[in-house]
């Protein structure tokens, strides 16, 4: 399958300027038989942590906002993959992945690790996997690649292929190149430990408060690196990617020495695998 991602310009908080180079990348994907698009973290209003107003941004997805909001981006061919701001009934703002298909909106994830620090949103509770035309696929939101755990389920959930929304745009003080190489190294550990491809969208660019290097980028299953995208600006890239699991995947097998396994539960959750067992 071929699959695109979208490394778009980073906009000023509040804006949706957005939307209408998204359907340029939609009017080429259809054309060039690109059946997934991955956009960047929040590219529908920005990061409601640097927001004045977080709820000014944030989109209700129950009472259809998100779906009108999305609505001209259909098609027929093209599944597009974008981030925003979630408000629930409640109140509470999610950092939040949909899933666009032919015209509505067929998925939601929360990123599950909102901030390494402090962040004004909620975590997320679930690891769905979502399946378009081939291919079965997980989300993880930025900071959630940074973990084993998520990748993991969503893979034993049969995902063969990770879409990673990601939004470095940061204060120019905390803001470097090196974040592109850091990413793409997260990128080919969780490639190689569940034999998928990870697919990387970013945003980059400067506003007046933030910068991003832009880290998009995709990798296979072998953890090759099949494209990045150029740093601090606009970037589409493509690759093709594999839509089925290999029914043999490295360090799936752990259990097969018991001493191992036994030692790994322990330091993880305080007990022993021989006696979950019992």
């Amino acid at each position: 399958m071929k699959v695109a991602a979208y490394q778009a310009p980073l906009y000023a908080i509040g804006s949706i300027d957005v939307l209408g180079l998204i359907r340029e990348q939609v009017d080429w994907c259809e054309s060039n038989g690109v059946e997934i698009l991955r956009c960047p973290e929040g590219v529908l209003g920005g990061l409601a942590d640097y927001a004045s107003q977080p709820a000014d941004i944030a989109i209700d997805v129950e009472g259809g906002q998100l779906e009108a909001l999305l609505a001209p981006l259909a098609s027929n061919r093209v599944a597009t993959i974008l981030g925003f701001t979630e408000i629930d009934r409640s109140g509470r703002l999610y950092n939040s992945a949909a899933v666009f298909h032919n015209g509505s909106v067929v998925g939601i994830y929360r990123k599950l690790y909102p901030a390494i620090n402090k962040s004004i949103y909620e975590a997320g509770d679930r690891m769905p996997v979502f399946t378009v035309n081939d291919l079965t696929f997980g989300i993880i939101i930025c900071n959630d690649s940074n973990y084993y755990e998520p990748a993991r389920i969503m893979t034993s959930k049969g995902a063969a292929a990770l879409f990673v929304p990601t939004n470095t745009g940061l204060p120019p003080t905390k803001a470097g190149p090196e974040l592109v190489a850091e990413a793409r190294n997260v990128d080919i550990a969780r490639a190689v430990e569940n034999s998928v491809s990870v697919i990387r969208a970013d945003v980059a660019g400067h506003t007046e408060n933030l910068v991003a290097y832009g880290s998009s980028g995709i990798v296979d299953t072998d953890g090759h690196v099949l494209q990045s995208a150029r740093q601090l600006g606009q970037d589409l890239i493509v690759a093709d990617i594999k839509t089925t699991r290999r029914k043999r995947r490295r360090g799936w097998d752990a259990s097969r020495n018991s001493a191992v396994m036994d030692e790994y539960v322990r330091l993880v959750t305080g007990t022993r695998f021989s006696l979950l067992q019992n």
